[in-house]
């Protein structure tokens, strides 16, 4: 029940324009505008303007920045979140996170060091700004 409820307060904001699917293995940085859901692998940096859902099945081995992060499955590198991230209880981060929240679920794996403050309200207003000059 406490699932529903977060996952409908996460702030799925935004078009979810770009998924991708099980079974599919992306070799390369992305930069989406919007959201976006990863069931698949992903190597390389993911960059995205608003959230990020990596469903129980998705990995991602490369750096993870976005609005919100929805975490199911694996995150190899290190993850900023301008808002919020959430650790479903299948998921596990092998990595640094700095967001402005952090929720874990029990199960959930999180091997690195968490870095929280306070900078939502002036990060909503540069995130298009923000993801467009990432540093590499």
């Amino acid at each position: 029940m406490r699932k529903g409820k977060t996952n409908t307060e996460f702030g799925r904001g935004g078009e979810l324009n770009t998924i991708v699917g099980k079974g599919t293995i992306v070799e390369g940085d992305l930069k989406v505008k919007n959201s976006l859901r990863i069931d698949g692998i992903v190597k390389g940096n993911v960059n995205t303007t608003d959230t990020i859902i990596v469903g129980k099945d998705g990995e991602v081995e490369g750096r993870v920045r976005a609005k919100h992060l929805l975490l199911g499955g694996k995150v190899k590198g290190n993850v900023f979140a301008s808002g919020r991230v959430f650790l479903e209880s299948t998921a596990s981060v092998f990595g640094d996170i700095k967001a402005v929240r952090l929720v874990v679920d029990e199960g959930a794996i999180f091997d690195g060091k968490c870095t929280m403050n306070e900078t939502e309200k002036t990060e909503d207003s540069k995130s298009s700004e923000t993801n467009e000059n990432l540093p590499s």
